[in-house]
């Protein structure tokens, strides 16, 4: 038999199998229908056989998988780091070559002014004075003395909000003011443009606006708190516009300074006169001899705080900046002191896009909040701790949002939003500690904290309806989904950040939909019993369902149910009665799981209109039947409801909503069973 199993083995894994081959020469040498069974029999248990080891070839490898999966996962992110550090180091290469071309124009700018000094300029004005007779409204643009134009052309201005397009403009660049004109529709002789605005060199910053078809060749120009977008013709003209406003602004900046070290000297100084004659008249120090920039960490200090950026030693590179601080800390401003801050704010400028880096979505979310924790704390130190908190919640919202689209979702609805709220209350949870760990100390920032909760709030609810009520689940089914949900948000009072408020008004809408489809099925249920009624009593053929019924109407609240029950399995009501009655209470403990204060007129209007249709049953069949007997049934089936069920929903009403229901008691009044006179006429009782 072992020797049959494995030559049959061997013909299958074959490299020339052939299965309608194999098959044919099959039929033809068995001799019935019983050899052919055996054979599939055999081919059966070697499929058996090779299922159970390829489980055991899984579960032997299980391990070295996990492990496999591990290694790949660090180097993922090793590659990241790796990345990562070659980006900042061609980064810091580009600012070198920048730094260098830009000394080297300086010079050369310097030669050429020291050459033709007077005719440069002169030329310049000249040129500024016909533009601007173009120029509508900027006849006193000229008054001041010594300016000339530097640069001018046509840019689109865009909107900041939305990007779209607002007007043309013609931007005039001096060397002391940025003027910015617009086009004027209907000319009027030589004049082509409209005075709009006039920006001192000092009063702006230059942004530039990385590109993003079909919005791209634009920069930002920077006043505080405004701001403006502006498009140049092509890559080309751009470049020139910035290179040109930057150097612009440096030579302004380097003029005034040396305006200022030559009045400096010509400024008289009124010595103060003391009466203390043990006082000795010291000589008064420049700026240059009071702050001592000569000390070695201080020289050194630009080079290290590169190093530092390029390691990755964002720790050292605050340190550094705060012993620069401290060390300039109350002592005078000279222009060596500011040459100094200027190469430092260009390493701070570095540092911080190395942080807002660290903190994108774009990275590695695996480490959870704690991950963010270096990051944050830094850009904390240096003073930016609203962005800190901005993008911190940026990264955990999107951390948040790719665990609740990576979860699997289950056939069972339940299953599914169990996990879905240990992993949105888990990272919730987590989330708001290392806030309040790492914000402590700003309290402004507690504010973007629940802002951003209630947005990732909705975010959940928005996964949780998709599965619970878009795909039409029982009301069970949605009363226990919204409990878990309730539970897990409760965990959230341990933080001091109550989300039951905001849970509850994302989910008002979808319950009160859920609440009513439900209604319309036990409505809809009603009828279609209510148009099959016969009026008999139930037959419950055995004791044990006849015990089943008890207790099913037992848990429902109905203690008196046993007075109904008749001798052999007989029961004395209409089955279209208890079926309701059952359906009915179903409806209610479900509506108490989901209830709420803003659902109370929902579920209690519901209630009203589901008894309603069934009163107004017994009431018409009341009304219409002729037998005296059946009469007594039917009025013993609505006695049932009135003295029975109605007490019963208006009791448990009242309990899980913790006040009365006055419109079921209004219905229970107006619905008052009838009984049988002898002489077939029916009275209110």
């Amino acid at each position: 038999m072992a020797d049959t199993a494995n030559r049959l083995r061997k013909q299958l894994e074959s490299a020339n199998f052939d299965p309608q081959y194999y098959v044919k020469q099959l039929s033809q040498q068995s001799d019935g229908d019983r050899d052919l069974q055996e054979h599939r029999q055999k081919i059966q248990t070697l499929a058996d056989e090779t299922a159970q080891n390829l489980k055991k070839n899984v579960y032997k490898n299980y391990r070295q998988f996990i492990e496999t999966a591990k290694e790949i996962s660090y180097l993922e992110s090793e590659m990241y780091q790796l990345s990562h550090i070659l980006t900042e180091q061609k980064s810091i290469m580009e600012s070198i070559t920048q730094s260098l071309l830009s000394t080297d124009k300086d010079e050369t700018a310097k030669e050429m002014l020291a050459a033709f000094p007077k005719e440069t300029e002169e030329v310049k004005q000249r040129t500024l004075t016909t533009l601007l007779e173009k120029v509508e409204g900027c006849k006193n643009i000229m008054d001041t003395p010594g300016r000339y134009l530097v640069y001018n052309g046509d840019l689109l201005e865009y909107d900041v909000d939305n990007m779209s397009q607002i007007q043309k403009v013609h931007a005039f660049l001096m060397n002391d003011c940025l003027l910015i004109a617009t086009w004027l529709p209907n000319r009027r002789g030589a004049v082509k443009y409209k005075y709009n605005a006039l920006y001192d060199l000092e009063s702006f910053a230059i942004v530039n606006v990385k590109d993003n078809p079909p919005m791209k060749d634009m920069f930002k120009i920077l006043m505080f708190p405004d701001s403006r977008i502006f498009q140049a013709e092509n890559s080309k003209i751009k470049k020139e516009w910035l290179e040109i406003l930057d150097e612009t602004k440096k030579n302004k900046a380097v003029k005034e300074r040396h305006k200022k070290e030559e009045e400096v000297p010509n400024s008289p100084v009124r010595p103060e006169v003391s009466n203390n004659p043990f006082d000795v008249e010291d000589e008064p120090l420049s700026s240059e001899e009071v702050v001592d920039l000569s000390l070695e960490w201080i020289q050194e200090l630009p080079e290290d705080l590169d190093v530092c950026i390029a390691q990755r030693d964002f720790e050292g590179a605050v340190d550094l900046l705060d012993k620069l601080n401290d060390y300039l800390k109350d002592q005078p401003v000279s222009p060596r002191v500011k040459e100094l801050r200027g190469k430092v704010d260009e390493r701070v400028r570095q540092l911080t896009e190395v942080l807002v880096f660290e903190l994108s979505p774009d990275r590695s979310l695996r480490g959870g909040p704690k991950a963010t924790r270096r990051a944050v704390s830094q850009l904390i130190r240096l003073g930016q701790s609203t962005k800190a908190c901005e993008l911190f919640l940026k990264n955990r919202a999107a951390a948040v949002q790719t665990a609740i689209r990576q979860l699997r979702i289950e056939g069972a609805t339940l299953l599914y939003i169990h996990k879905l709220c240990n992993i949105f209350f888990t990272s919730l949870l987590e989330t708001a500690k290392e806030f309040e760990m790492d914000f402590a100390g700003n309290t402004g920032c507690y504010s973007a904290f629940v802002v951003w909760s209630r947005a990732a709030m909705k975010m959940f609810v928005d996964a949780f309806s998709t599965q619970v009520f878009d795909s039409k689940e029982s009301l069970s089914t949605a009363a226990e989904c919204v409990k878990v949900a309730k539970e897990h948000c409760k965990q959230l009072s341990e933080i001091g950040l109550d989300l039951t408020f905001t849970l509850q008004s994302l989910l008002v809408k979808d319950i009160k939909a859920a609440l009513q489809s439900y209604k319309e099925i036990i409505i809809e249920a009603t009828k279609h019993r209510n148009s099959e009624e016969m009026w008999r009593k139930m037959n419950l053929m055995t004791p044990e369902a006849l015990a089943k019924l008890k207790e099913e109407m037992r848990s429902c609240g109905m203690g008196s149910f046993e007075q109904y029950t008749g001798d052999d399995c007989w029961v004395n009501l209409s089955y279209t009665v208890v079926a309701f009655t059952k359906q009915m209470m179903v409806f209610l403990e479900e509506g108490l799981k989901l209830y709420f204060p803003e659902l109370h007129m929902v579920l209690l209007e519901s209630l009203r209109e589901i008894i309603l249709v069934a009163v107004q049953h017994v009431d018409y069949s009341l009304r219409c039947e002729q037998e005296a007997e059946k009469k007594a049934f039917i009025l013993q089936n609505a006695s049932f409801l009135h003295e029975t069920v109605l007490p019963v929903v208006e009791k448990r009403f009242e309990e899980g909503v913790g006040k009365p229901a006055k419109q079921l008691q209004d219905l229970r009044k107006s619905s008052r069973p009838m009984r049988v006179n002898p002489d077939s006429t029916m009275s209110v009782v």
